[in-house]
């Protein structure tokens, strides 16, 4: 099967190329120099001459609270344009498997714990990180529309939770919790500190799923998409505290001292965590234990430092 994954060069996408399942496939890959997906021409003429099999959309400009904070417009704009860009790309050259990557971001704010996919719209959206989500919410929307105008096609939108793992961002303007806390714990250890910042009170509870793991459901049902539901939640189901992923981090990476908060700091959403009963139906869970991942992340960051 001829595969074009955008964003390959992100954490999601490495993971993607990284698994045992990739081998078989022509999977296209084009760096941002090779291809600019906010050029709507540069990225139609892409699509239509590589005429892929299938389309595994994970590119998008990302960041953590206050990066999203900085630059709301940026995250919208930029986003959009490439959810837009792909998708209308993918309709006009006749793409007929098409995989849309979604956020847990694009929840409402005040939504019940146990987000389930007939929540989507309920509500207003989490401010400071806002841009993203609309972004994200028109994407999966388009994907909606025009996955059913033609016949034959088959184009569908997971929604993970937060992500880590391998290949994450690790600087602190635009890293997410566990590569934040990952960062953090490291430089008090390599500073001889015995102390480490958290942001809010750290009671905020978070999602967090193996990036590998997302990476293994794709691969699995890449060409099962019609047995799923075209909106479907991929996660753990199960959440922790800001505190418990860094007292966790500390455990893997061995820091032995306390934890400041900074209650000055953004936290946004008190709790995003998924209703993942449609994916527990399909027979699939992720398989990596979070002491693992964090491990294996910690170990990745170590390694490139």
């Amino acid at each position: 099967m001829k595969i074009l994954v955008t964003g390959a060069r992100g954490m999601v996408g490495r993971n993607l190329l990284e698994h045992p399942r990739a081998g078989p496939h022509e999977i296209l890959g084009p760096a941002h120099g090779e291809l600019d997906l906010t050029d709507a021409a540069a990225t139609l003429a892409y699509i239509a001459g590589a005429a892929p099999d299938l389309i595994i959309h994970l590119a998008g400009v990302v960041g953590g609270i206050q990066a999203n904070i900085d630059a709301p417009a940026r995250f919208l704009a930029e986003n959009l344009a490439i959810g837009l860009n792909v998708i209308g790309a993918a309709d006009k050259a006749g793409v007929p498997r098409l995989i849309n990557l979604g956020s847990s971001c694009m929840y409402p704010k005040d939504a019940p714990d146990g987000l389930s996919e007939d929540m989507l719209l309920t509500g207003p959206l989490e401010p400071t990180n806002e841009g993203y989500a609309l972004a994200k919410i028109a994407a999966w929307k388009l994907t909606l529309s025009l996955g059913r105008a033609a016949q034959g096609r088959v184009w569908r939108t997971f929604i993970p939770p937060n992500l880590y793992g391998p290949h994450d961002h690790f600087d602190l303007d635009r890293s997410h919790l566990v590569a934040a806390a990952i960062r953090k714990v490291d430089q008090a250890l390599s500073e001889g500190r015995d102390e480490v910042e958290i942001w809010g009170d750290g009671a905020a509870r978070r999602e967090f799923m193996f990036a590998a793991d997302l990476a293994d459901f794709i691969w699995r049902f890449h060409d099962r998409l019609e047995a799923l539901p075209e909106t479907l939640n991929v996660g753990v189901g199960e959440d922790a505290s800001v505190n418990d992923y860094y007292r966790q981090v500390a455990l893997a990476m061995g820091f032995m001292g306390r934890f400041r908060h900074d209650l000055s700091r953004p936290v946004g959403m008190r709790r995003k965590r998924l209703d993942v009963t449609a994916q527990t139906k399909l027979g699939w869970r992720p398989s990596t234990p979070l002491a693992d991942g964090l491990a294996a992340t910690a170990a990745f960051y170590r390694r490139g430092v």
